[in-house]
């Protein structure tokens, strides 16, 4: 989904955009500007004319995490994903001739730990808990990039806001039918950012010079569920609408070990990414939803 945003977003600043992907082959080139060259994290191969070519690398690889239950085997998967895709890019700026000036790496808020009484900021530990050593690992395979003399700029980010996926569909969907799931308590913090202020992001961090190390991609408006929720149902119904609570047991049955993900405190900071003089287009939760729902 960010990649697919991220892409036109590109395309409509001029750049030219070439997809790494395992069957090039069988892509679909639906945007001028848009080309496919093959991969193989299996493998460890690359097309090297890539990056011969290239003067910027954004590494978004990952399998997704909230998409299948979290078993030993989809763990390493997720791990394995981002690790082994950052040790590929890694080899290859190492081994290929390239004029590569920059990469930007996803990373995510798991990083930090859950239900603090602070808002986290790029500077505190990590978690211990398998998100957290899940972005631990990330980070740590993509960071030998500034050994071969490249910027790198990693993005703790948050929930992305889109109509065309990720987890905001997964909000409204009840809602179209007048139900407000509060999840758990709904004290929980939600520290997320628009998909278009997250594009926006991307390119200053891929072309400023002054942007080098961890920053975390939220807005500078983290709200807790319930004030999410409410303030969506809201938009999308009027006072047509039921809240009703969604406990703790019952999202622990139906998600396992992902219910983490959505009854985990997120207040995350955003001072440093404003610090450097970035200007957010949507930075509440009201302006967000206003855009994404048309109301």
């Amino acid at each position: 989904m960010i990649g697919t945003a991220l892409s036109k977003f590109l395309l409509s600043r001029g750049y030219q955009v070439v997809i790494l992907t395992r069957n090039p082959k069988s892509q679909k080139n639906s945007s001028p500007g848009i080309s496919y060259a093959a991969w193989d994290v299996k493998d460890q191969n690359v097309d090297e004319e890539v990056f011969k070519k290239a003067n910027y690398i954004i590494h978004l690889a990952g399998a997704g995490v909230a998409d299948k239950p979290w078993t030993e085997k989809r763990k390493k998967e997720i791990i394995e994903s981002r690790t082994k895709s950052s040790g590929l890019l890694v080899n290859a700026m190492n081994s290929i001739p390239n004029n590569i000036i920059s990469v930007v790496s996803a990373s995510a808020i798991g990083w930090y730990e859950q239900n603090k009484a602070y808002q986290s900021v790029e500077t505190d530990p990590p978690a211990t808990d398998f998100l957290g050593e899940t972005c631990v690992a990330w980070e740590n395979a993509i960071k030998p990039v500034e050994g071969l003399g490249k910027r790198l700029v990693i993005l703790r980010t948050g929930i992305v806001l889109s109509n065309d996926g990720g987890a905001f569909p997964a909000f409204k969907k009840p809602i179209q039918y007048g139900i407000a799931g509060i999840l758990g308590n709904g004290k929980q913090m939600i520290s997320w950012i628009h998909i278009e202020d997250l594009c926006r992001l991307y390119l200053e961090a891929m072309v400023n010079s002054a942007w080098s190390g961890v920053y975390n991609a939220v807005s500078p408006g983290p709200v807790n569920n319930r004030n999410f929720t409410i303030t969506l149902a809201k938009k999308m119904k009027g006072s047509f609408f039921l809240p009703i609570p969604v406990p703790n047991f019952i999202l622990r049955m139906m998600l396992g070990d992902r219910s983490e993900e959505v009854l985990k405190n997120s207040n995350i900071s955003a001072n440093k990414i404003k610090g450097q003089g970035f200007q957010f287009i949507y930075p509440t939760i009201e302006t967000a939803f206003t855009d994404l729902t048309g109301r």
